[in-house]
């Protein structure tokens, strides 16, 4: 398969679903059978999946170790990877392995147990993101979420299942303004 059939193809493809199945280290993966759904999911010659799409929600992961090397071994391309269900497990900050995927325009956090609201700035990378989810989380009760989110990560267009509208945006602008202090500029003395 020429790597324009597979840009074709794969959007429609199934995910490769490893939800649910109590994996607590990405490294299981290799060992585990993917959740069979109604479509069966294609394979290249190699046996690698032909999917933009991994679900690994309600697992009880706690970090993203190894997440590289292991969907590289999964996915024939995972460079196309698009969308990375990360629901429900034990994942306490945003790991900078998932800023490598610039592709990926759909990423769910939700029920995870992130902390610092600042962990939202690693995404800012990302350049096609659209969709993200991460209520449920600790951050969630910091003052100002919604607002600080929309502000760090412009590009997105639905938040926590949510569409974003005009209003979210001005509303995070102002919050913005109100909340977040622009950096002082240091003018060396000799320079004057």
């Amino acid at each position: 398969m020429s790597k324009q059939d597979y840009m074709n193809t794969s959007v429609q493809e199934p995910p490769l679903d490893y939800s649910f199945k109590s994996i607590s280290v990405i490294q299981d993966l290799i060992s585990e059978e993917p959740r069979t759904g109604l479509r069966p999911l294609k394979h290249s010659k190699s046996g690698k999946s032909l999917t933009q799409s991994l679900w690994l929600n309600n697992n009880v992961l706690s970090d993203l170790r190894d997440f590289n090397p292991v969907v590289s071994q999964l996915l024939e391309h995972p460079e196309n990877l698009a969308w990375i269900d990360l629901s429900f497990n034990d994942l306490t900050s945003i790991d900078p392995v998932l800023t490598t995927f610039f592709n990926l325009s759909v990423l769910y956090l939700h029920g995870n147990s992130i902390q610092r609201l600042g962990e939202v700035n690693k995404l800012a990378v990302l350049p096609r993101l659209r969709s993200l989810t991460l209520h449920g989380n600790p951050i969630e009760e910091e003052r100002g979420y919604r607002q600080y989110v929309l502000c760090s990560l412009p590009r997105i267009t639905t938040f926590d299942f949510s569409g974003v509208t005009k209003t979210d945006r001005t509303t995070a602008e102002v919050w913005k303004r109100m909340n977040i202090k622009p950096r002082k500029t240091h003018i060396k003395e000799n320079a004057l």
